[in-house]
């Protein structure tokens, strides 16, 4: 699933605050906050694309996310790598730490991460 900017932000709102009524999603925007029916017609269809639900008390609706945030990252951050670096997962990692300009630390500590996972998968 791919999310526009407007729609995947109002995820993030979701996904860091956790079930939330509709005041509570306008409140978590910068000023100038959006209209109501803005943010009224983003839930529709995010509810209409399977990415939140909500639970009715009365007339108001407390909205939730159905969309895990680690699935969606990790489908669009797939997406990039498959569009942008002909799917090669180490075409990619060449381009993140040269340009990236990470620091010998940074450096490292990824280095730690992927041998962590080498001696994972040998066990």
């Amino acid at each position: 699933m791919n999310l526009p900017k407007s729609e995947e932000q109002l995820m993030q709102y979701l996904w860091q605050a956790g079930p939330s009524f509709m005041k509570d999603l306008i409140e978590a925007y910068p000023d100038p906050k959006p209209a109501s029916t803005t943010v009224a017609t983003l839930l529709k269809r995010l509810q209409d694309k399977g990415a939140i639900g909500f639970k009715k008390y009365g007339n108001v609706r407390e909205y939730y996310p159905i969309l895990k945030k680690e699935e969606y990252f990790s489908k669009h951050f797939n997406g990039v790598i498959k569009n942008f670096f002909n799917d090669s997962v180490s075409q990619f990692a060449s381009f993140f730490a040269s340009e990236k300009n990470l620091t010998d630390a940074e450096l490292e500590e990824l280095q730690k991460i992927v041998e962590a996972q080498i001696n994972k998968r040998k066990k």
